[in-house]
């Protein structure tokens, strides 16, 4: 009976057992696909074994592969969708498709200090640009790339020549004579984005310019006080977070590659081709008889030894067809404890001025481990090598664009040389502009390094401790020559300017997150130490012994100066979050601040903020969630220093090398040396900026459309002016002062619209909207009025006007006239013009159809006046296109003797010659619509690159600046400013090189 049993019942059952025990044993490799519920792929989808360490993420395509043994429950996630889990039995496939979480965003943005946050509990407002956004515009430089595409901020380019500078302004200007730049962060790091690298007229490059775009993963902009209290008086201006790309854990390594290729035109100002150089009619050869001025003979009835004339079309013989060339690598992936990312980039930008090139190469490294159970380390280090090669711009006379924009059309420029090898002039005071692409060059040089090391250590499930360490290095080696037989300097010049740049930075963060009950609270408390180092070294040198030896040696006068700096600040900061149910919000920041530039009784101080944001749609019943799953007011007041305007040792009265009468110290080989005659303030203390924001943020119909619309008011106290007039008894002419106060108010919208979505085609519609009102509300005492560069400062006015010479009017607002029949300048200057515009926006459509994608961008600013100096300057000359209308006229006007209507008939020469002294003439309104980007990729079918070794391929085509709506302007591009990003450069036009209209060619693959 037993041998029976033993038979029929225990051996097939210990069959069976071990059978199951192999089969539960067996590893089983799953591939997998995660969508949506419309089917469509959700690309970088958390897949997880749970209790096991292992996972994965999706790809592009939503695509996931993940071995397995024994039967564990896989866990799908994705941000703004529902986790789901699936118990795997054996499947070797499987999709999975994910609910939409319709209650709440679960956006994680990065806010200050590198701190991810989710987006729907915030209390201040803060916009992403995700890093393919970025990468899609084809800009060299990040700021450019966020042109247009952020509420409530502002970005001019200065330049088309490569390398050139752009200014960022968030919420418009702060600060009186400080930088009003917004900060810029890498990874939690701060870095710095001077202007540097231009010896001559013209902007220099920002040095956020050393940074490869195709390594960022998003860039998030924190706007008001309440967003940057964290960053101390550094992000008093506001703040550009950028965050670099990660490898990805148990990843193969994936190699990405990519190369482009983009052709440049200049857009020129509109000059005119119709007359010859001379004046009153009369033609003048250029030879024999030479002048600056174009108001000859009609070229289509002039001839020149009996030969009709030949018209030379200066801009189009000068400027090339720029060309860029952008090669991109990286390799990623990581194990089951780390990761790792290695990029090298290599552009060449060759620009449409000859000579001119922009080549930078970048090395990029990041690599994160999980060194213990609690313990997660990070180490990146991004490393630039930049060369730039630029000419002077601006009217400086060694300038090249100037003498093209304004040299008459019946000239040949070329050859430049005569036979004795002198310059071949048409003028007398201005190089031949091919003598200069010979003869001049600046230089500069850049070699740069950002390490940041960064630990997170979690002692408890709810603390961390962070140790993040970051420097910014850089060593600038910049040179500028000139020949002899230059116009401006006859025995030729040379520039030697070297800066040594360090920047070390150090964060230590202790933060808790812990829920009790109904309330979860989240504390961070840490302690910043900044330490900044400067160094520079400059040698001017004239008259060179050895022409075409560029060595400072070979100058027979040299002049050198040398300066450093060593700044230090540290920091304590507080802040608290607390929400109630995720329906009630309260945020808490304070920071206490320490700057070694102030004096003692002032160099620290305290300041902070306070928001709160109601989320009223956690109320909703269901049946109102499905239509508006997302409702929230936010309010909030921060108060944050701002000593962006007292440099170092700046409270100190410095001795300064001086010129009694006409003689120049040194002199004799004896220097000199005499105490300033500003008197140092000691008891100088921090600009303030106290700003109230208010918010309102929805979502309908699963975030298919989102809201977000902010007001804010910002008032800055205590601003610093820094050369006031004081009684000539003091013996000093003035000093500095903490007195002005200015205001800010203004409106932000941003909008996003997702109209079709299906799973073959979708659409994207992404809409901002600002407008910013800006008032100067005192300056010091009963002054009334500075200036400062090209724009001034004048109190009830808003900052950045224009002030200068104006035609004369009567009562009424006619033109006065004088005897010969022409307007005149009123005796008294005054406000002619605004650089801020009324209100800026942007519209960016994106469609994606199967394996294509199309997007378009237009850029929309109203208002925003412009000192159009190409046309202020070629008035006298006769260049303008508008003066190809010779004829007589009488001016609309009324005569200043008679006060009757004039009825004198002057000629277009007359007329424009006189408009010429009149800045007011030449004040254009810079509104525009600029198509600033279109986009056409297409993405290989996955089976199609089955057999090959690629994993993805895609070509796209993007142009740049294709079309420029601008009715009231007449230069090539109304979104410049000549001199670079200062604050008294804002709002010019004159003789830059001009900006390009482009089209790029790209292809990226993968391996």
């Amino acid at each position: 009976m037993l041998k029976l049993l033993l038979k029929r019942i225990i051996l097939p059952l210990v069959t069976v057992f071990a059978v199951c025990l192999n089969a539960n044993a067996q590893t089983i490799t799953l591939k997998g696909k995660v969508t949506d519920e419309k089917g469509l792929p959700i690309a970088g989808a958390s897949v997880k074994l749970k209790n096991t360490g292992s996972g994965t993420t999706a790809s592009a395509e939503g695509n996931f592969t993940i071995s397995y043994s024994g039967r564990p429950n896989l866990a799908v996630s994705a941000i703004g969708y529902t986790t789901r889990e699936v118990s795997l039995t054996g499947q070797s496939q499987l999709t999975i498709a994910l609910p939409e979480d319709n209650k709440v965003l679960n956006e994680v943005v990065v806010t200050a200090l590198g701190i991810k946050r989710d987006k729907k509990i915030l209390t201040y407002s803060t916009q992403e640009i995700k890093g393919d956004v970025l990468a899609q515009s084809k800009e060299p430089n990040l700021v450019n790339a966020i042109a247009g595409r952020a509420s409530g901020v502002q970005v001019t380019s200065s330049s088309g020549s490569p390398g050139s500078s752009s200014r960022i302004v968030i919420r418009g200007g702060s600060s009186f004579f400080g930088d009003n730049q917004a900060l810029m962060v890498i990874d939690g790091v701060p870095v710095d984005n001077s202007e540097t690298g231009n010896l001559n007229s013209g902007p220099g490059t920002n040095r956020i310019a050393d940074i490869d775009p195709s390594i960022i993963a998003n860039v998030n902009i924190l706007k008001g006080a309440a967003a940057t209290a964290l960053y101390g008086s550094r992000g008093a201006n506001g703040v550009i977070i950028i965050t670099t790309k990660n490898g990805g854990l148990n990843k193969k390594p994936v190699i990405n590659f990519s190369s482009g290729v983009s052709f440049e035109k200049p857009l020129l100002p509109q000059l005119q081709n119709k007359y010859s150089q001379g004046t009153n009619g009369v033609y003048y050869d250029g030879e024999k008889q030479k002048t600056s001025q174009s108001w000859g003979a009609r070229m289509d009835t002039l001839k020149i030894n009996g030969q009709p004339a030949k018209v030379y079309n200066q801009s189009d013989l000068f400027f090339r067809t720029g060309h860029t060339y952008n090669n991109t690598v990286s390799i990623g992936g990581g194990g089951a404890a780390s990761t790792y990312l290695i990029s090298y980039s290599n552009l060449n930008q060759q620009g449409t001025v000859p000579t001119t090139q922009f080549l930078r190469n970048t090395f990029f490294a990041k690599y994160s481990a999980q060194v213990l159970k609690n313990l997660n380390t990070t180490f990146q280090l991004n490393y630039s090598n930049s060369q730039n090669d630029r000419l002077p711009e601006g009217y400086a006379l060694e300038s090249p664009v100037w003498t093209i924009f304004t040299a008459p059309v019946s000239y040949n420029l070329q050859p430049y040389l005569n036979a004795d090898g002198t310059q071949r002039l048409y003028r007398f005071s201005r190089n031949n502009p091919y003598w200069v692409l010979d003869n001049i060059k600046n230089h500069a040089g850049v070699n740069r390094f950002l390490p940041t090391f960064t630990a997170d250590y979690k002692p408890l499930s709810w603390l961390t401790v962070t140790e993040r360490f970051g420097a910014d290095v850089y060593t600038e080696m910049d040179r500028y020559h000139e020949s002899t037989q230059s116009v401006s300097n006859p025995n030729g010049r040379l520039v030697d300017n070297n800066t040594t740049f360090r920047q070390y930075n150090n964060d230590f963060i202790v933060s808790a997150n812990k829920t009790f009950g109904d309330f979860n609270v989240d504390v961070l408390l840490g302690n910043n130490i900044l330490s900044t180092y400067s160094e520079n070294t400059y040698a001017n040198g004239v008259g060179l012994t050895i022409p075409g030896l560029y060595n400072m040696a070979s100058a027979s006068t040299v002049k050198y100066s040398e300066a450093s700096y060593l700044q230090r600040k540290i920091g304590f900061y507080l802040q608290s979050n607390i929400d109630y149910k995720r329906f009630l919000v309260l945020s808490l920041t304070g920071r206490y601040d320490g700057n070694s530039v102030l004096s003692t009784d002032h160099n620290f101080y305290p300041y902070g903020s306070a928001a709160t944001s109601f989320i009223f749609s956690e109320f909703f019943s269901p049946e109102l969630s499905q239509v508006m799953n997302l409702g929230k007011l936010r309010v909030s007041y921060g108060t944050v220093g701002n000593d962006g305007s007292i440099g170092p040792y700046s409270l100190l009265t410095p001795y300064n090398s001086v010129t009694i009468r006409n003689l120049a110290f040194p002199y004799g080989g004896q220097s000199g040396f005499l105490v300033s005659d500003v008197l140092g303030n000691a008891t100088l203390k921090n600009e303030r900026i106290n700003e109230f924001e208010a918010g309102f943020e929805a979502g309908f119909f699963n975030n298919r459309i989102s809201l977000e619309a902010s007001y804010y008011s910002k008032k800055t106290i205590d601003g610093i002016i820094p050369s006031v007039s004081i009684t000539p008894s003091s013996g000093y002419a003035a000093t500095s002062v903490n007195s002005a106060i200015m205001r800010n108010r203004g409106i932000e919208v941003l909008l996003n619209i997702n109209p079709v979505k299906t799973q073959s085609f979708s659409w994207d519609m992404t809409l901002n909207y600002t407008r910013n009102r800006n008032k100067i509300l005192s300056i010091y005492k009963d002054q009334q009025q500075l200036g400062n560069g090209f724009t001034n400062i004048i109190v009830g006015q808003p900052y950045g006007v224009i002030y200068g010479t104006k035609w004369a009017r009567n009562a009424q607002g006619k033109l006065l006239i004088d005897d010969n029949g022409l307007p005149f300048a009123a005796d008294e200057q005054g406000i002619i013009g605004n650089i801020n515009p009324d209100w800026i926006g942007g519209i960016n459509n994106n469609f994606r159809y199967k394996q294509f994608n199309l997007s378009f961008f237009f850029d929309f600013k109203k208002g925003g006046d412009i000192q159009n100096n190409v046309d202020g300057y070629g008035y006298f000359y006769g260049t303008p296109k508008v003066t190809e209308d010779r004829g007589p006229r009488v001016v609309d006007g009324v005569n200043a003797t008679t006060g009757q209507p004039n009825t004198v008939s002057v000629n277009g020469q007359a007329y424009y010659q006189r408009a010429n002294g009149v800045l007011e003439s030449v004040i254009q309104d810079g509104s525009y619509v600029k198509l600033r980007n279109v986009s056409l990729g297409y993405t290989v079918k996955p089976s199609w690159l089955a057999k090959s070794p690629f994993k993805s391929a895609t070509l796209s085509v993007t142009g740049r600046n294709l079309w420029i709506h601008a009715p009231h302007f007449t230069g090539g591009d109304p979104e410049v400013s000549s001199f670079g990003s200062s604050n008294g450069a804002q709002g010019i036009y004159s003789f830059s090189v001009p900006t390009s209209r482009s089209v790029d060619f790209t292809l990226k693959v993968t391996l």
